[in-house]
């Protein structure tokens, strides 16, 4: 089985320069939308030659947030595939603020019938709920991650034995974590690896029948401009 693992594009978030600007959700630039498009055309491009592997992806799985559930669309439509919603798959702390006076305010996410109004070809699980799909109570995850990159590399793990070409779209930081989990390497908050990778970055994982893991690369950005990449 191969997993492609993807970086959502660039978000507002990314490029502020003072965090207390911070928004929960934060959406798509101008420029993380265009290097979604750029991304989804390389993804459905036909090979070249023989020596060149197409991409063939059957499944596509994105996180519940905004930014990629945004960067998954043009993706799908290129690919004629129907996103999966994949919960575990949010960035780490969740959807929170932090006020100025410190204190950590959590926010429900978007909920059901606002992800189906806009992505109406989404397949939503049930933790996608009418109240939407992160806790507020919980405020900022903090060792849930770790947890949570577990559960993903054991579920990816459990399908090791099929043909499938499975696409993650998701975060920087919860691809680290899924990385080192599916290294056999169990993420926790005294020992970290640092799995960088630029936005719509690209990662390839061969998974096979043994549950043997191959690093085919790590951090691809090929369908992006030089003028075109950033953090």
């Amino acid at each position: 089985m191969y997993v492609y693992l993807i970086r959502h594009g660039q978000s507002t978030n990314n490029v502020l320069a003072d965090m207390s600007l911070r928004v929960k959700d934060a959406p798509l630039t101008d420029l993380g939308h265009e290097q979604a498009a750029l991304l989804a055309a390389h993804l459905a491009r036909t090979p070249a030659s023989e020596a060149e592997a197409a991409y063939s992806i059957t499944q596509l799985y994105c996180s519940p947030m905004y930014r990629t559930l945004q960067t998954a669309r043009p993706i799908a439509e290129a690919l004629g595939l129907r996103p999966h919603i994949w919960v575990d798959l949010h960035e780490n702390g969740g959807v929170y603020l932090e006020e100025e006076s410190g204190e950590v305010v959590g926010y429900p996410g978007m909920t059901r019938a606002e992800i189906a109004a806009e992505y109406p070809g989404y397949v939503l699980p049930e933790d996608v709920t009418d109240q939407g799909w992160w806790d507020p109570a919980q405020g900022r995850e903090t060792t849930g991650r770790f947890g949570r990159s577990i559960r993903v590399a054991l579920a990816l793990r459990a399908r090791a034995s099929s043909e499938e070409r499975i696409a993650l779209v998701m975060h920087g930081g919860f691809m680290a974590l899924l990385l080192e989990a599916l290294s056999d390497q169990l993420p926790n908050a005294a020992r970290r690896q640092l799995f960088h990778h630029m936005n719509t970055g690209v990662t390839l994982l061969d998974i096979d029948a043994d549950n043997q893991i191959a690093f085919h690369y790590l951090n691809r950005v090929e369908h992006l401009p030089p003028d075109k990449r950033s953090w």
